[in-house]
Order: C-alpha cells, then sequence, then structure tokens
C-alpha cells in the first residue's frame, strides 16, 4: 500500500478544499503499481509493519472514495469512523464506507485480512442486494453470526491469497476470482445474523441513490440542490421528485439533514469548537452556521456542546 495519496493524514493528491484546520480531506483510491481493477486485499499486521515508526496524527481525520474492511483475528483495533472511536475485537469486521470521516489510531497487536475497494468493483445486482449494509448510516463494527464466522474468515484468506497470485493466470480471470470472492464474503456478511439491514435500499443507480453517493463525498463543500443536479445530469426537479419519492423530503431537506448530522457529530462525541465546524461544513461566517444549527435544534452549538458533554459525564 502506497502512504502518500490514498492515506488520509499524508501528504497527498487531496480533492477535497482546505479550510483552515478544521477541513477534512478527501483522498482517492491509490494502489501500488500493478494492482488491477478498484481493489486491494492486504494485512493489518504488514500495514502496521510498513508505516513504522507510525506517520499520522490520531487528531486529524480523513475520508476516502472508496471502502475499509477489516477483519480482526487476533488482538484488538480502534479506529475512529464519523468521529466515534469504535473497537474490534477478534471475529469482528470493522466497515469504514466510502465518505467517513475516519481516523487511525497507533498501531496494535491487531491482525488480520485487510480489504480496500472502490464501490465501482460491484456489479450492479451485487451493488443493490449489499445496499443496505453499505450505505453511510450502517453499522462500522460488525458481528457476524457465530456459525458463519469460520466461513467469512476463509474466505478473507481466499480473496488475500488469489490477490498475492497476480502473474499466475490471466488478468481477466485474476480479477473474476477476486471480484467473486469479494462479492461472495460480503454478501454472506451481509445477510449473517447481527448484520441486519438499515433500511429497505431503493434502486441501485436510481436518482436517489446516486444523488446520496455524491452527497456523502460532497455534502461539506456543496449546499444547493442546483449543484447536485448538475453534477448527476438532472434538472432540479428531477432530482426534487426522486428525493421525495424516496423519502418524503425534499433534496434540500435531506442536504441539510446531512449537514446537521455532521455538526451534531463534531460539536458532540468529537468535542470540536464551533467555529471550526463551521469551517469543515462550509459557512462563510460562524454567525451563518449558528442560526442554521439553533433553527432545526432550537439551541445554540455551544448549548447544544455543553448538554452533549454534561451527558457524557
Amino acid at each position: 500500500m502506497t502512504i502518500d495519496k490514498r492515506r488520509p493524514f499524508a501528504k497527498g493528491a487531496s480533492r477535497g478544499r482546505r479550510r483552515g484546520q478544521a477541513a477534512v480531506p478527501l483522498y482517492e483510491f491509490d494502489p501500488p503499481v500493478g494492482t488491477p481493477y478498484g481493489l486491494e486485499v492486504n494485512t493489518i499486521e504488514d500495514f502496521f509493519a510498513k508505516h513504522d515508526p507510525w506517520p499520522w496524527d490520531t487528531s486529524r481525520p480523513g475520508r476516502a472514495t472508496f471502502h475499509y474492511l477489516i477483519l480482526v483475528t487476533e488482538g484488538e483495533l480502534l479506529h475512529d469512523v464519523d468521529h466515534v472511536t469504535q473497537t474490534v475485537g477478534p471475529g469482528q469486521w470493522l466497515w469504514v464506507r466510502h465518505g467517513h470521516a475516519q481516523c487511525w489510531h497507533p498501531p496494535s497487536a491487531a491482525r488480520g485480512p485487510f480489504i480496500l475497494f472502490e464501490p465501482e468493483v460491484l456489479s450492479p445486482e451485487i451493488a443493490h442486494l449489499l445496499a443496505p449494509v453499505t450505505v453511510h448510516e450502517a453499522p462500522a463494527v460488525l458481528t457476524p453470526h457465530p456459525d458463519d464466522e469460520a466461513w467469512l474468515r476463509q474466505t478473507a484468506f481466499q480473496l488475500l491469497d488469489e490477490h498475492r497470485a497476480l502473474g499466475r493466470r490471466q488478468l481477466d480471470v485474476h480479477h473474476a476470482l477476486r471480484r467473486s470472492l469479494l462479492e461472495a464474503l460480503l454478501l454472506r456478511l451481509a445477510s449473517s445474523s447481527g448484520v441486519g439491514p438499515v433500511a429497505a435500499p431503493a434502486v441501485r443507480g436510481s436518482t436517489y441513490t446516486r444523488f446520496v453517493d455524491v452527497l456523502e463525498l460532497r455534502f461539506r463543500e456543496l449546499h444547493h440542490v442546483a449543484e447536485y443536479a448538475r453534477l448527476l445530469g438532472c434538472s432540479i426537479r428531477t432530482l426534487s421528485r426522486a428525493t421525495r419519492d424516496a423519502t418524503g423530503k425534499g433534496a434540500r431537506e435531506v442536504i441539510d439533514e446531512r449537514r446537521l448530522l455532521e455538526a451534531r457529530r463534531l460539536l458532540g462525541v468529537a468535542g470540536w469548537d464551533a467555529r471550526d465546524v463551521a469551517t469543515h461544513l462550509g459557512f462563510t461566517d460562524p454567525g451563518n452556521f449558528g442560526r442554521f444549527f439553533r433553527a432545526r435544534t432550537g439551541l445554540t452549538p455551544a448549548a447544544f456542546a455543553a448538554g452533549e458533554a454534561g451527558s457524557a459525564r
């Protein structure tokens, strides 16, 4: 794995604009040379070993345009997902979806397969079946049924073995095997007991699902329905109708709700200052952010943060 572009805290190619200390950069998939078709497989212990001494500031989150999927087979892994520290133990899976704010902790004794893949690697049919577990709101830590653990572990290591077999067979056959193993793994993980659907999924590839995908990556800098309609190649009216049909809400309301959710997380669990949150979410003036937040919660950002801090204590 390269360190300079993909890793969230490196000095690499970020598509996100930095707005002071609060900005969370966005990084694209950039595997080692020769890795085909948007899928890379390694182990978490090799990842830690290659990055010794540890190069990243654990207080600085980043976002990626691809998925991280880690099975912990030994030890314990700590990882921040959307500003919440997740603890992953043996037999559990960490799934960081594309667009999540995420942050590495210093290396631990954790071991296990580490899979990175772009959403486009999945076939449209499989992506549709997996929609409940690929949405942003799905749980970051998955605990499969004990009856599925051995199969999932074996399949993950078969995928790792096939990934390392580059050059042993035709490239298209090699990638077909990797994709088949990945899709089988994800389907079994998604259907395993304790990993239930978040909500009934919309049809993959629909205007609404494409809007949600773009929103997760761009809600910090794009705030107007017209901007999303332009990216999706549709009219504002078409986008608004698709959003209302899927959620009962207008597109602008969905955009504002996503920004508000991020603000709540940052002010509460992450303990960010209101001024930094405003910068992070693209508000040109902290006062505008304060009015936005109060109109939707009835509280000022400071009052909300104080209440969350009191609850935590």
